[in-house]
């Protein structure tokens, strides 16, 4: 049985674990994400492919930046990659196009100073927000796990700054009794791959029912970058 990261040896960059160019995905840094269009791209082989974040997902990741506080259009870059721990960083000929739609929409208006513009969110962007509120805490929630997934790969890979994101809560990361339960669900999973139909209903119900009881603590909040 041999699993993806089997083949990683230690000392290489996670950048160079990815498909597509690395973590920015392309050219330009357009991608990144897997978002792609939809979610579909949470597990694990999803981070690995390098699927992009769509213009509409990146507007309502600078919308949600806006609402924490005002900021220029460097400094939301920058909370991007601190918040996805590196893995996502899109460049300005990105970002700065899409606060320039945003400012057309309404959803965001301008402080200039000098050369130098100040975004914050207005009323239509905060209403745009409000309707798309679980679209959202899902594209952050990938941010999240790309976040988690960056940190295990430096630190097995012995890369610079592992340390900084510490296991646990606090550190972004899973405990150690969580990233068990999820490995072993896994194999679980894996080890009934040629499952028959019926065999296959059942896993998806008791999936269900494991989803709902999670889904009952309510959506965990992001920590702002």
């Amino acid at each position: 049985m041999h699993f993806p990261w089997q083949g990683f040896s230690r000392g290489h960059s996670p950048r160079h674990w990815f498909g597509m160019g690395g973590p920015r995905g392309g050219r330009h840094g357009r991608g990144g994400g897997w978002m792609g269009g939809g979610w579909g791209g949470m597990g694990d082989d999803g981070f690995t492919r390098g699927r992009k974040f769509g213009a509409d997902e990146l507007q309502l990741m600078l919308l949600a930046m806006l609402q924490e506080q005002p900021r220029h259009g460097y400094e939301l870059i920058k909370a991007l990659e601190t918040r996805s721990n590196g893995f996502y960083t899109p460049s300005p000929g990105v970002v700065y196009p899409a606060l320039t739609y945003l400012e057309e929409l309404d959803y965001a208006t301008v402080e200039v100073h000098g050369n130098r513009k100040r975004y914050h969110l207005a009323e239509a962007g905060r209403v745009h927000l409000d309707e798309n509120r679980e679209r959202v805490d899902l594209i952050f929630a990938g941010l999240a796990h790309a976040a988690r997934k960056m940190a295990w790969m430096k630190q097995w890979g012995g890369q610079d700054g592992a340390a900084e994101t510490p296991a646990g809560p606090q550190g972004g990361g899973w405990v150690k009794e969580l990233d068990e339960a999820r490995h072993a669900l896994k194999m679980a999973l894996f080890r009934r791959s040629e499952a028959d139909a019926d065999e296959q209903r059942r896993l998806a119900d008791i999936l269900r029912r494991a989803t709902a009881e999670i889904e009952q603590g309510g959506p965990c909040q992001p920590p702002k970058a």
